[in-house]
């Protein structure tokens, strides 16, 4: 897959480059083995370069949107119940009425697109608890993120389904606070 890179100027004058290279995907068969559900592998690096005297770090968050042409959806449902009792006095075996019941829906519906970042870490909040973020922080002028075999997977889907890697970097200054973004080119899982 080809990557990509851009280059953003901010308002305070900071350059900020964001590169994606050795990106791939290798699509596997699905888990479940069914034609509804997508799976592939991912791999990339985003490397970010920043320039200019307020600079001091940034954020990067790598992910994917994963996008299904039809929803498909089943469900089923299915019981039964029996009565049954003994009439002592008579000896006599009287029971009572048997019933069962079943159905079932299928819903077909527009395709729904969701975003999956590549990280979770994990770290203590405030207030001790479990915290999760999709982006890796670093200090000084340049920083980068490795993912190797990364799973992606869409389920219930019907149609053509494709994904498209991001690179979001979050840049703050003493004088700006502001997001470039990176799209790379969109990919078919299947």
């Amino acid at each position: 897959m080809p990557g990509g890179s851009i280059t953003q100027t901010l308002a305070d004058g900071t350059v900020v480059t964001v590169n994606l290279t050795d990106e791939s995907a290798n699509i596997s068969p699905s888990m479940g083995s069914t034609p509804l559900h997508r799976n592939v592998w991912v791999n990339g690096k985003a490397a970010v370069t920043l320039d200019g005297a307020g600079a001091k770090g940034a954020t990067i968050t790598p992910g994917y949107i994963l996008a299904c042409q039809v929803d498909f959806g089943a469900k089923g449902d299915a019981g039964a119940s029996s009565k049954m009792t003994i009439d002592d006095e008579s000896g006599n075996l009287v029971s009572g009425p048997l019933a069962g019941k079943s159905n079932g829906a299928i819903t077909l519906g527009p395709g729904q697109a969701k975003n999956v970042t590549v990280l979770d870490l994990e770290k203590k909040d405030a207030y001790g608890g479990e915290s999760h973020t999709g982006g890796n922080k670093f200090t000084g002028k340049t920083g980068s993120v490795t993912w190797a075999d990364s799973t992606l997977g869409v389920s219930g889907c019907a149609g053509y389904a494709q994904a498209r890697s991001y690179v979001k970097v979050a840049v703050s200054t003493d004088n700006v606070s502001s997001n470039v973004t990176l799209w790379g080119q969109p990919f078919s899982i299947g």
